[in-house]
């Protein structure tokens, strides 16, 4: 059982590097399951929060509007849980699992955990990234599990590469 991965500070770095290292696992052939970011231009905090779901489509909003005074939280949980069941439909043959994010509710046992736990126990590595803020719940999850990578896609990619 296999779990890697990747945290970096700034806004977008992690995800961005999550789907660059998506990319090259597609096109050396391995079987994806999972979500990745969208890139989005977009500074504004209220932009939409979307995921593309691996390994073609479809790309999901998982964000809320709450207004531009709003400072609370954006993520809608049951988009996010949508996702999670998109993502488990799609994940037949899969020979690798990536999560875009541990995230909040991931932290609180929820969201992509059963899934992560399943692709595990399946013998099939995940990659995920993961905040400052959740690292520890990370840590706790994983135990002994969790390794580091650094934020290089190439690396991301030649990790799932020796262990997918």
């Amino acid at each position: 059982m296999k779990l890697a991965y990747v945290s970096q500070r700034g806004h977008g770095q992690t995800g961005t590097c999550l789907a660059e290292a998506a990319e090259i696992l597609a096109a050396s052939g391995v079987a994806l399951q999972g979500t990745v970011t969208v890139p989005d231009p977009c500074i504004d905090p209220t932009c939409d929060m979307l995921l593309r779901i691996l390994p073609d489509g479809p790309v999901m909003r998982i964000n809320q509007n709450l207004g531009p005074q709003s400072k609370g939280c954006r993520l809608d949980t049951s988009a996010l849980e949508e996702v999670v069941m998109a993502v488990s439909a799609r994940g037949t043959g899969a020979k690798l699992l990536i999560v875009n994010k541990f995230g909040k509710l991931e932290a609180m046992g929820r969201g992509f955990v059963p899934l992560i736990a399943e692709a595990l126990s399946n013998g099939i590595p995940v990659i995920t990234g993961v905040n400052a803020i959740n690292l520890p719940e990370l840590l706790s999850f994983a135990g002994d599990l969790a390794q580091e990578l650094p934020a290089d896609p190439q690396a991301i990619a030649a990790w799932a590469l020796g262990n997918a």
